[in-house]
C-alpha cells in the first residue's frame, strides 16, 4: 500500500469504519485471471487497510467478507471465498493478537463447515481479552437477518413490547456494545449498501469510489478519510454534531 497523502494531515479520523469490499472478481477478469485470485488479492489488501488503520488508532473495523447473498454464486467460487477468508483469519489471528487487535465475528454460523467454524471460534477466542483495535467479520452476515434473530431472541426471552426501546434493541444485534459506524467506504463503483449493517448505519457517512477493492491502497483510503473529515454530520438535527473520532498522532 503505497501512499502519496499524508494521513496525519487529516484533521478528524472516524471512530468507526465499514467496509464494502467490492471488485475482487472484475479486478481479476481485468487481468485475465481467475476470480479466485482476485479475492486473494482481496484478502492481503484488507490486511493492510486494518494495519494501516490500527497505526493511527482508529478504534473499530468492520469488514464485510461474505454476505448471507454470497450463497448464490457458482459452487467453486464459494468454496474458494470460504478457504480464503478462513485461512487468513486463521493465520492472522496470533499477528493481529500480538497487536492487541480483538477480534469479532459478525452473522450467523449456521451453514459454514466445520473448518471455518473453527477458525472463528479460534480467532474470538485468542483475542477476546485484548482492548486494542476491534475488528470484525462480517461473515456469513445480512443485515435483514441480523434484525429478524434480534427480534426472535426478544421473543423466546419474552421481553414485554413496552419495555423495548433501541438501546435495548441494539443489544440483541450481533453488534452489541459497538459503536455505531460513522464511515462506510464501498469500492467498486455500485452504490448501494447491499444489506450491510442497515440498523449501525442509519447515520454513518458513505464513500463510494470506482476502484476495485484490490486496488484500495493507502492513497485511496486517505481521500475517503479526508473527504469524512469534511462532512458536517447534524444526525437529523439543525446544528453541526460531530461523532466521537480519533485524532491521528502527532509525530
Amino acid at each position: 500500500m503505497n501512499s502519496s497523502a499524508d494521513i496525519k494531515k487529516i484533521p478528524r479520523l472516524p471512530g468507526h469504519v465499514a467496509f464494502i469490499m467490492d471488485g475482487n472478481g472484475r479486478w481479476a477478469e481485468q487481468r485475465a485471471l481467475p476470480r479466485f485470485e482476485g479475492h486473494r488479492v482481496g484478502v492481503e489488501n484488507a490486511k493492510a487497510v486494518v494495519d494501516y488503520l490500527n497505526r493511527y488508532h482508529v478504534k473499530c473495523v468492520t469488514l464485510y467478507a461474505f454476505s448471507t447473498e454470497n450463497w448464490c454464486r457458482p459452487d467453486d467460487e464459494v468454496s474458494g471465498l470460504l478457504f480464503l477468508l478462513s485461512e487468513a483469519i486463521e493465520k492472522e489471528s496470533l499477528s493481529l493478537h500480538e497487536k492487541g487487535v480483538r477480534m469479532r465475528h459478525l452473522g450467523s454460523r449456521e451453514g459454514l463447515p466445520p473448518g471455518v467454524q473453527q477458525a472463528i471460534s479460534g480467532a474470538v477466542e485468542l483475542t477476546k481479552n485484548n482492548r486494542g483495535m476491534m475488528v470484525n467479520f462480517a461473515f456469513n452476515y445480512g443485515g435483514r437477518l441480523e434484525i429478524v434473530d434480534a427480534v426472535r431472541r426478544l421473543i423466546s426471552e419474552g421481553v414485554p413490547p413496552e419495555s423495548i426501546d433501541e438501546t435495548l434493541f441494539s443489544n440483541y444485534l450481533y453488534t452489541a456494545d459497538l459503536p455505531d459506524v460513522d464511515l462506510v467506504i464501498r469500492t467498486g463503483g455500485e452504490f448501494r449498501t447491499s444489506n450491510f449493517l442497515i440498523w449501525q448505519a442509519a447515520y454513518s457517512e458513505y464513500y463510494f469510489t470506482p476502484v476495485l477493492w484490490p486496488d484500495f491502497g493507502e492513497a485511496e483510503l486517505n481521500k475517503a478519510l479526508l473527504a469524512y473529515s469534511r462532512r458536517q454530520r447534524r444526525f437529523g438535527g439543525l446544528k453541526g454534531r460531530v461523532s466521537s473520532s480519533v485524532s491521528p498522532p502527532v509525530s
